[in-house]
């Protein structure tokens, strides 16, 4: 295995590892910032407002984007077999 291919593992693992995490990294930020809003416009300071809604929303959108995650994680492990049995190891 040459240099070249071990980056190009290395650049589609990452990418991977950014696609399968943005939706809800991307879910949570969203709602923070909405109820940052909701807060600064209201001037409520309670921490629970801030915990609670991003916590449910965050399990939320995993709940959702489980197949696109799981279905994107497969087809990256697939890959890596074939390379290793292309390869010979």
């Amino acid at each position: 295995m040459t240099e070249a291919e071990l980056i190009d593992i290395a650049r589609e693992g990452i990418l991977t590892m950014i696609v399968v995490a943005a939706p809800p990294l991307l879910t949570g930020l969203a709602v923070g910032l909405v109820v940052s809003i909701l807060q600064t416009v209201t001037q409520i300071q309670e921490m629970t407002l801030t915990f609670v809604p991003k916590v449910l929303l965050v399990f939320g959108s995993l709940i959702l984007f489980l197949p696109f995650m799981l279905g994107t994680l497969n087809d990256f492990w697939k890959s890596m077999l074939d390379r290793a049995v292309a390869g010979g190891g």
